[in-house]
């Protein structure tokens, strides 16, 4: 019996960030990581060449281990860009010379498998919705990253809407992420009460714009969601993010089977 048949809702993950390139086997029935994720350091420079070569190494590692799925199945990949079409559209913490360039295509020529690439924090909001917080929730999830910047993703009713990029949002005269991300707490050694008085600002604005039926908050300040979180007041209900640090291995594993379903 083959491992498609045994396994038939496991695929392969990774998440390529600006210090670290991760990827896991992922059960996508549960979104729980089969064995060990795999990591290697993100080359300096982080190239399209360099990078890819990096993925092809944790693919090769992956797929060598006996719950992995078939060679030819499809591999999702986030990155930490505006992804149109599989195209680059930006570049965070990483080479601007991936602005332009087919991610999709690069990565499929080089492992001679399906990819499907995706915004970074799209494919933590797909894991959200799909198996965390957000999981069962109707109409409009927002699930919103706080960290170097703000990070966003907007899923209506299980359907991802890809690159919405909130922390651009401009309140105030200022971006909203310069002003309301965990990395702008630091800088400006903001007390937890100044900060909730940024944040306010920040997700009155985007609930007017959105009307949401649920705000899902993660990024590394979320562990202290109960010093700043009861100090905002929105009308839509606001909780913690339950998918850690595999979120983007996950969400990116699930939007390689829901890309190859939708190309059917």
């Amino acid at each position: 019996m083959s491992k498609t048949s045994q396994q038939p809702n496991i695929a392969i993950g990774i998440d390529i960030g600006g210090t670290g390139i991760k990827g896991g086997i992922v059960d996508l029935d549960t979104g729980t990581l089969l064995g060990e994720r795999l990591r290697i350091d993100t080359p300096k420079p982080a190239t399209p060449a360099a990078v890819a070569e990096v993925v092809a190494q944790i693919v090769e590692g992956l797929s060598a281990r006996p719950e992995a799925p078939e060679a030819n199945s499809p591999v999702g990949v986030t990155f930490p860009a505006i992804i149109h079409r599989g195209v680059a559209r930006s570049a965070a913490n990483v080479d601007k010379s991936w602005i332009g360039t087919d991610v999709d295509g690069l990565l499929t020529e080089r492992l001679g498998r399906p990819v499907h690439v995706m915004n970074d924090a799209d494919a933590a909001g797909l894991a959200e919705v799909r198996y965390g917080a957000g999981k069962g929730v109707d109409g409009t999830v927002l699930v919103i990253t706080l960290g170097t910047g703000i990070g966003s993703a907007l899923i209506h009713n299980g359907v991802l809407v890809p690159n919405i990029e909130l922390g651009h949002l401009e309140i105030d005269s200022a971006v909203a992420e310069t002003k309301a991300s965990a990395s702008a707490r630091e800088r400006d050694d903001l007390s937890w009460d100044e900060y909730a008085a940024r944040l306010q600002r920040f997700f009155s604005h985007v609930e007017f714009l959105m009307s949401p039926s649920l705000f899902v908050i993660g990024g590394g300040i979320s562990k202290r969601a109960d010093d700043f979180l009861p100090k905002i007041s929105v009308n839509t209900p606001m909780i913690t993010a339950s998918s850690k640090n595999n979120a983007g291995i996950v969400g990116s594993a699930l939007q390689s089977l829901i890309s190859e379903q939708l190309a059917e």
